[in-house]
């Protein structure tokens, strides 16, 4: 019994260990690729496409709609003390501090980082990197260097428009339909909302797209179980990229504050 129990909890240290070496390793590997030759401009620009491009409606629907229902609960709170002109400066330090980068990123790695892993393991289980690997053709130069450019590339920009947009959905919901009035509105916003806050955010949404695609790219190397194996990694890939951004995102914004970036 006592022999099985140390077993049991050796195999549960060890599990993380390795998972945490396989993507310091692909990550690791995947940074000095992108600065080295061979250059693969080709699949670069396609990746800036499927990660940037293709996730452009998703963003859009999502920074309106989240702008919008963010008015709606700012101006009731401040409506409290009758300070309804808050809410757009309010808001907008939400959106250029955490909700652009998080909303963006999160709505990519459901679209984009999933896709990754599930690509990526296709052609592990259908033996395609074997293949690569036979014709003197490092994968993750090939595979994993390209993405990761177009994640920490995309996805400031992807979370410049997702902010842009949720500003514009609360100015919609609060001067449009809630009645605030317009100039107090936006001159509030333009007093409490710094450029700091915006090109910070940016960098934070960098961190998150090196992150979303670093996930995909490994849960889809190492996969293992054939289709199974895949839809398993997908959804891991979800997973831990998801709550990594989260948990990233609480560090970085406090490490942003401490230092006074941020006030």
């Amino acid at each position: 019994m006592i022999v099985r129990l140390v077993e049991g909890v050796g195999r549960g240290l060890i599990r993380p260990v390795e998972e945490l070496g396989r993507y310091l390793r692909v990550t690791g590997l995947g940074v000095v690729a992108s600065f080295r030759p061979p250059w693969r401009p080709r699949l670069v620009f396609k990746q800036l496409e499927f990660v940037g491009v293709q996730s452009l409606t998703i963003v859009v629907i999502t920074g309106g709609f989240i702008g919008g229902v963010y008015a709606l609960q700012a101006a009731y709170g401040f409506g409290l003390f009758n300070a309804e002109v808050l809410t757009g400066s309010t808001v907008t330090l939400s959106l250029t501090r955490t909700l652009g980068p998080v909303f963006a990123a999160l709505m990519i790695t459901a679209r984009a980082g999933s896709s990754m892993a599930a690509e990526i393991g296709t052609m592990r289980v259908t033996e395609q990197i074997d293949a690569l690997e036979a014709m003197a053709v490092d994968p993750i130069d090939y595979l994993v260097a390209p993405r990761l450019v177009a994640g920490v590339t995309m996805v400031p920009l992807a979370a410049a428009i997702f902010t842009a947009v949720g500003m514009a959905g609360c100015w919609l919901v609060g001067v449009k339909l809630l009645g605030i009035d317009e100039g107090a509105f936006l001159y509030r916003t333009w007093w409490y909302a710094d450029p700091p806050d915006l090109v910070w955010g940016l960098a934070k949404a960098s961190v998150f797209g090196f992150v979303l695609a670093a996930v995909g790219c490994t849960q889809g190397l190492y996969v293992r179980g054939g289709a199974e194996g895949v839809g398993r990694a997908t959804t891991r890939a979800v997973v831990v990229a998801s709550v990594t951004i989260l948990i990233l995102d609480y560090f970085l914004t406090d490490l942003l504050m401490s230092t006074g970036i941020w006030i």
